[in-house]
């Protein structure tokens, strides 16, 4: 991908980058880059040298939402073209084992916002606005928001944010358990790296246990669960990094995970 590509996609050692690369829309989703996130979610997915992603955009915001000039010129088409790829991809990146952190500042607003929400974790610079928005344009959600807000924030707050379209700050965004913490807009790159490394540098196969055992939990039974917690922990008794940690920990040393 060029510099030009609306989506770029790099590595930093473990960690996978995706940066939405429309700074001039404010990153707001074409079908171009919602075909490019499908595409670099299907590659990450099949590289087990991935044991993290990191999401963040480029220019003054993380991303503004769809392109609404491409549902203006044909409604029912265009969201099928939009949001057709952007669900793909999100299921695809949603089996792997690598932990998704996201990097946001400026604007996180509509499908941006959506998208935020489906990462495991999220950073945010201070300054950064959040708006669900869609009911602004006379929308229903989309890209998960409708799956990820009440998890996070309860039903009865998740329908305020959706059903008034309001703006948040990050500290209302913070103290709701949207994001997970918010740091000073300079160091935001680089703390939200710092903490995608720690992410890659921890033992994969459990770490991708935990999050699909974590988001499955509201919709099983107790019983269901704990033979699902029985099977996850069975498979990562079967690792390399199980025994590295075993063996770290009568060591009395840091385990070095290997991502096996």
């Amino acid at each position: 991908m060029t510099t030009d590509s609306p989506l770029l996609l790099g590595r930093e050692g473990a960690v996978a980058t995706i940066r939405f690369n429309r700074p001039g829309a404010l990153n707001a989703i074409d079908v171009p880059m919602a075909i490019a996130f499908l595409a670099a979610a299907r590659e990450l997915a099949a590289d087990r040298t991935v044991r993290a992603v990191l999401l963040s955009g480029a220019g003054k915001g993380f991303m503004a939402g769809g392109d609404l000039a491409v549902l203006r010129a044909d409604p029912i088409q265009g969201a099928s073209d939009l949001i057709g790829p952007l669900h793909e991809a999100l299921t695809v990146l949603a089996t792997m084992d690598a932990p998704m952190v996201a990097q946001v500042h400026g604007v996180a607003a509509g499908a941006g916002l959506s998208l935020m929400l489906q990462a495991d974790f999220v950073l945010a610079a201070e300054g950064t606005r959040f708006n669900l928005a869609y009911v602004n344009v006379g929308a229903s959600c989309d890209v998960g928001a409708s799956w990820a807000l009440p998890r996070l924030v309860g039903l009865r707050r998740a329908l305020e944010i959706a059903m008034l379209g309001d703006a948040l700050d990050a500290a209302a965004a913070e103290r709701m358990g949207l994001i997970n913490r918010v740091v000073p807009a300079a160091e935001l790159e680089s703390e939200a790296m710092a903490f995608a490394q720690r992410l890659a540098a921890g033992p994969t196969v459990a770490l991708g246990n935990l999050r699909r055992l974590m988001r499955s939990s509201f919709d099983r039974e107790l019983g269901a669960q704990l033979d699902a917690e029985s099977a996850a922990f069975r498979n990562c008794a079967a690792t390399d990094d199980f025994k590295i940690g075993i063996d770290a920990f009568f060591a009395r040393k840091p385990a070095a995970f290997t991502g096996r």
